[in-house]
């Protein structure tokens, strides 16, 4: 799979804003959108996005989460500017890069937990999560949660909290709600100064 290392965290049903200016994701773009095939978006744990020659090679996340382009524009700055949603998540063995520079993984995508219901002790994040969809930047991004399923809500709430990303990357690759949910809440109740 082609991938996109980013300093960034994508989740499923997660929607993120890009610019692209390297020509190896501007190739990766196009064959992307003539293709319909998703890319995957991994994190980089060490090193930079942008690539520099001489420099040590990026770092990457263990697992991931397959990303489909769903809008595109050209940016007033003249740089391509695209909308990508997050699918599928996905364990990351090995990469290797290709002439044009462009990293590609052997990755397995992990089985889709299906939804989970709502427990009520989670009600707190769907209030959470409601009143972050008022922001205009969140408009903006028409995210599409479903309030009945715990991972849409749990993914879409740690998409959009502004966490440090080695703890997003955390929670994307719980396998379980309920540890999901649980550092989700110890989150906000640190954030709201509960905790």
């Amino acid at each position: 799979m082609p991938l996109f290392p980013l300093s960034a965290v994508l989740f499923p049903g997660g929607r993120m804003q890009l610019q692209i200016f390297e020509q190896r994701y501007l190739d990766l773009v196009r064959d992307s959108m003539k293709s319909g095939e998703p890319f995957g978006l991994v994190w980089i744990r060490q090193g930079s996005e942008v690539a520099q020659r001489g420099q040590a090679s990026t770092a990457l996340g263990d697992w991931g989460c397959s990303a489909r382009i769903v809008d595109w524009d050209q940016l007033p700055n003249g740089l391509l500017g695209i909308t990508i949603e997050g699918e599928e998540r996905f364990d990351l063995h090995a990469t290797q890069v290709r002439e044009n520079d462009l990293v590609v993984g052997e990755v397995t995508l992990r089985p889709d937990p299906g939804p989970a219901p709502m427990d009520a002790q989670w009600q707190s994040m769907v209030d959470v999560l409601q009143s972050l969809e008022a922001h205009p930047h969140v408009q903006k991004l028409a995210l599409s949660p479903d309030f009945c399923d715990a991972w849409s809500v749990g993914w879409t709430l740690a998409q959009l909290l502004p966490l440090e990303e080695h703890l997003k990357y955390q929670m994307l690759g719980y396998d379980q709600v309920e540890l999901l949910m649980s550092e989700l809440d110890r989150t906000l109740n640190e954030i709201s100064g509960e905790g």
